[in-house]
């Protein structure tokens, strides 16, 4: 027989004694199950520190690798045998190692659970898993604390002992919330993985499922999960995402019993309406429509944190500047400055408080005032507030006890300065919004071509002023019962869309006819003033008058804000002419809406002579 056949021989001789060998010493613990199960138990009650239960015994396969499978386990507290387990699994597989069975022990180092439960109890302000009454981690653990409370600025974390953890699969497992004997399902779909060698080693966690009717990705890593758990400081990352939200996080934590966190964090939401609904919060609006995004150094602990080097986009308004958020009070506190190189004030009011009109018919939530504080100081190159174009905006957003404020302390518009504010008051026995604006040196214009107010609306420069306060229950219940003033005063300039000639050739006619058919002219004037009250939404012009080197114009009357109706009536004097005693060369009434306005002559009888 030639030498290689009989090397080949010897070698598949010894394979199959050492088989034999194996199996020899594996027989005895296949032969009993049980002692399987409660070997395993033991170990993983040595590992754990909770009871481990086993309902069936294990079924042990040999190929492709050792692996135990056992069924209806439990991790029970050892201190409370009439509370429900801490957790329980349809089914979990261990892997076993085979060179510890040839010795007769058991050692696993991956383990998986098959529809798990986990039960969390209220601890504090939250609910937590009730505490191991030891294990290996948990010694591991007590360790670290004892080093970190020698040396907290730099504990000596390399001399405590290691224990091997492994990896913990789980698949189509639970959490549950259990106070007193009601039990409420919290996240359920959870499928992930923990991946942690050793206590001394690095950790990760990587799961999903769902929370509140939405699919949560979550991971989380660390250098030194252990220094964590025993509360010290550890490198930590965390990654967050669902169709509401995502988030991450990039720095250390420190998680002693104040805890504090130092790194670089983003967040970033569609819709912060969904995303308060999906939080069940009413922190923020439910007129809340516009999307948010945040990036930004944040550094805090549990009751104040701060974002520094922000980056900040609310419904696609992108600013930058410094945030910061206190939970002391009774409600959560935000303030800060951002700066802004173009701004929509409505879109970001919108994204933020009650106080952008996007719906006039849509309840404004008042209540909003009470449940959050803001103190936000903006300031933008370029703004817009609806139609209204705004440059150089210094500008201020505060809520605080029952009272949301927005305030543009300087800003240039039309041509001129600009200064306005709204106030939503929810204190007293009604809620009140107030609105006021004051344009000064404005040009008529632009004004008018901004508003969308060009008919008969002074081109010169001059100043407008108007307040305006009313319940707020609706923006359009507030227009339809506010109370206020409207003052304008403008120097030279013109009326457009004014033929003066065929207006009084027009009108010595008779018959209604509309303003369009005189307005293919201007009138030239020397000024302009209006003074009117409003009282319960309907706008009464006390004065309207236009001087000019050709006619004097005089106007006063009633304009109900919603609707656009006109009720006036109107004079056209010789310039300069005294009003008192001087007849008018036409006198009419303004009837139809705002926008068409039409005009119905007055016929002036001729005077008749004295009866001798």
């Amino acid at each position: 027989m030639p030498s290689g056949m009989v090397r080949r021989s010897v070698w598949v001789i010894a394979a199959l004694a050492a088989l034999l060998a194996v199996l020899a010493v594996l027989f005895p613990m296949v032969a009993s199950t049980r002692l399987v199960s409660d070997r395993i138990a033991l170990e993983m009650s040595a590992w754990s520190g909770y009871r481990v239960s086993v309902g069936a015994p294990p079924e042990v396969t040999f190929f492709p690798i050792v692996k135990a499978t056992l069924r209806n386990v439990t991790l029970s507290d050892w201190r409370d045998t009439d509370a429900k387990p801490i957790v329980d699994a349809e089914r979990v597989e261990v892997d076993l190692s085979p060179l510890a069975a040839l010795v007769g022990k058991i050692v696993f180092s991956d383990v998986r659970l098959i529809r798990p439960t986990l039960r969390l109890v209220p601890s504090g302000q939250f609910y937590l898993p009730a505490p191991p009454g030891g294990g290996r981690v948990s010694r591991s653990i007590g360790s670290a604390r004892a080093a970190i409370a020698a040396n907290p600025e730099s504990p000596a974390l390399d001399a405590v002992a290691s224990e091997p953890f492994g990896k913990v699969e789980f698949t189509d497992g639970r959490i549950v919330t259990v106070d007193g004997s009601r039990e409420e399902e919290a996240v359920t779909s959870i499928s992930g993985l923990v991946d942690w060698s050793a206590t001394n080693r690095s950790g990760k966690l990587a799961a999903n499922g769902i929370w509140r009717g939405e699919n949560v990705a979550i991971n989380l890593s660390s250098a030194n999960p252990v220094a964590l758990f025993a509360g010290g400081s550890a490198a930590l990352s965390v990654a967050l995402k669902s169709n509401s939200a995502t988030m991450s996080f990039e720095g250390s934590l420190n998680a002693s019993e104040n805890p504090f966190v130092d790194g670089q964090f983003a967040f970033a939401s569609p819709s912060i309406r969904r995303l308060m609904e999906w939080l069940q919060s009413d922190i923020a609006p439910k007129s809340a429509i516009g999307s948010i995004s945040i990036k930004s150094h944040l550094t805090g602990n549990a009751q104040r944190v701060k974002f520094e080097n922000t980056e900040l986009a609310l419904d696609g308004n992108p600013g930058t500047g410094l945030l910061d958020v206190s939970l002391e009070g009774p409600v959560p506190n935000i303030a800060g400055t951002l700066a802004f190189e173009t701004l929509n004030l409505g879109s970001f009011l919108s994204a933020l408080t009650p106080l952008a009109p996007s719906d006039t018919d849509t309840d404004l939530e008042s209540e909003f005032a009470s449940r959050v504080e803001l103190d936000l100081r903006l300031s933008a190159a370029k703004a817009a507030a609806g139609t209204i174009g705004l440059t150089q905006v210094a500008a201020t957003v505060q809520v605080k006890n029952g009272l949301a404020m927005l305030d543009v302390s300087d800003a240039t518009a039309f041509g001129g300065t600009l200064q306005a504010g709204l106030r939503l008051d929810h204190n007293g026995p009604t809620d009140t919004v107030e609105l006021r604006m004051l344009a000064n040196e404005i040009d008529g214009a632009i004004f008018a071509a901004a508003t969308g107010m060009s008919g008969l609306m002074p081109t010169g420069r001059g100043t407008i002023s108007a307040i305006l306060k009313g319940p707020a229950q609706s923006w359009r219940h507030l227009l339809e019962n506010a109370d206020g003033s409207i003052t304008a005063n403008f120097g030279a300039g013109e009326l457009k869309g004014l033929n003066i000639p065929a207006f009084l050739e027009r009108a010595a006619r008779g018959g209604f006819f509309a303003l369009t058919e005189v307005s293919d002219g201007s009138l030239p004037i020397k000024m302009a003033e209006v003074k009117a009250s409003i009282n319960r939404g309907v706008v009464t012009i006390e004065k309207a008058e236009a001087k000019s080197a050709v006619k004097d114009i005089w106007l006063g009357g009633l304009v109900p804000y919603i609707g656009g109706g006109l009720a006036l009536s109107g004079k056209i004097f010789p310039p300069g002419a005294d009003k008192a005693v001087t007849p008018p060369d036409a006198t009419f009434f303004v009837g139809g809406s705002w926008s068409v306005p039409f005009i119905s002559p007055i016929l002036q009888l001729p005077p008749q002579a004295p009866n001798l």
